[in-house]
């Protein structure tokens, strides 16, 4: 079967969960299907025959709306989709594109759901008058698709609320997934000692980008007053705005004026480095406010690491409550749960010892992207039968 992959981000270029979740999928997907991706980006001579696409918006939109520069690569991506068997785009910025090969193409158009723009108001800072352009793409996206995949079962209950007029029986869960051989402990220390982390102190471990979705403000508050011989690392960057970019520098002041050990890495490191800090951290911190799925978690997981997440969205689905971490339910006490839960998890090492272990586990035996590729590849298989 001839496969468009539609996506933002795609390596080198990954920000987000959506970008790694298509980067696992693509390689998993390659031996079953005839697969070419399509994503944002500048052609590379590199890159010449391995199948990859890349698109970048129209230079006469150069300072233009980034909803408007998006339906520009759209636009592109939708040309060269031709001869394909079916599309399968991911997040809003690819949706529109898959929409149009449908009606361009009279193919079938899957869609990943791994965010819901209804649910993250917050983004009209990021793309004023645009967030009604991406909400009016999503929707339209959404509601025409052939099959709707949501990343946790969730995420499938916020996909028939957001979008009532969607039949349920083309809403499909398949749950992100993780490589547990990339993703394992790795025992050296050279990046933590490069990145002057003590790794004979416990340390707090944030990894994300600073955006109102991750509820990173909430994590600053919260480790004010957790255990004073903890660390705290926040691997943090990408803001998606000024304010917020302003909101988090300003609270990261304030917590090194009360609390040593504070390290802020704003920039986001390489895989293997990223690993590094994961295997060696006392705690896994993910104070996310939306949460479809959460693969940092799985990622935290599978390197043998205790997470303390809130209760949102398809997180309990991967943090296993009081086997594999703890959950903070996200309410006017979120933040003295979260610090109350990471003292928890500091002041027991054998008990986060046995949640790492069993979050390691879990995450081998329940969350393979080869278990995730097949399922999807059936779902290929029955969206065309049904249009046959």
């Amino acid at each position: 079967m001839r496969v468009g992959l539609l996506t933002r981000e795609y390596p080198p270029d990954v920000y987000g969960g959506a970008g790694v979740h298509v980067e696992f999928l693509a390689r998993e997907l390659r031996p079953l299907v005839d697969l070419k991706v399509h994503c944002w980006g500048e052609a590379s001579r590199a890159e010449r025959g391995t199948g990859v696409v890349r698109h970048r918006p129209w230079p006469a939109l150069d300072g233009a709306n980034d909803a408007l520069r998006t339906f520009s690569v759209d636009l592109g991506i939708a040309a060269a989709l031709e001869g394909r068997e079916l599309v399968h785009s991911h997040t809003w910025y690819a949706n529109l594109a898959g929409h149009f090969a449908k009606l361009l193409y009279g193919v079938p158009h899957v869609l990943t759901a791994h965010s819901l723009e209804p649910l993250r108001p917050w983004k009209a800072e990021q793309l004023g008058g645009g967030y009604a352009l991406s909400s009016w793409a999503e929707r339209t996206a959404v509601e025409a698709a052939d099959a709707v995949i949501a990343v946790s079962g969730a995420m499938r209950e916020d996909i028939l609320a957001c979008y009532p007029a969607l039949d349920p029986a083309r809403v499909h869960v398949v749950h992100n997934g993780i490589d547990t051989e990339l993703y394992r402990p790795d025992p050296a220390t050279d990046v933590l000692h490069r990145l002057g982390i003590d790794p004979g102190r416990p340390y707090v471990l944030f990894v994300g980008r600073i955006t109102r979705q991750k509820g990173v403000p909430h994590l600053l508050r919260a480790v004010r007053d957790i255990d004073p011989a903890a660390q705290v690392v926040l691997c943090a960057g990408a803001p998606d705005t000024p304010e917020i970019d302003r909101e988090f520098r300003e609270l990261y002041r304030e917590l090194c004026a009360v609390r040593e050990g504070v390290h802020w890495i704003p920039r986001m490191l390489p895989r293997p480095e990223v690993i590094q800090l994961l295997t060696h951290a006392a705690v896994f911190a993910c104070p996310s406010v939306y949460e479809p799925l959460g693969i940092v978690n799985l990622e935290a997981m599978a390197c043998g690491t205790p997470v303390v997440a809130s209760r949102v969205g398809g997180i309990p689905e991967v943090v296993a409550e009081g086997t594999t971490g703890l959950l903070v339910p996200v309410d006017d006490a979120f933040e003295t749960g979260l610090a109350r839960a990471l003292d928890a998890v500091l002041g027991d090492p054998e008990g986060a010892r046995r949640m790492g272990e069993a979050g390691r586990e879990r995450a081998v035996g329940e969350f393979g992207w080869d278990t995730v590729a097949r399922r999807t590849a059936r779902l290929y298989e029955r969206v065309v039968a049904d249009g046959t």
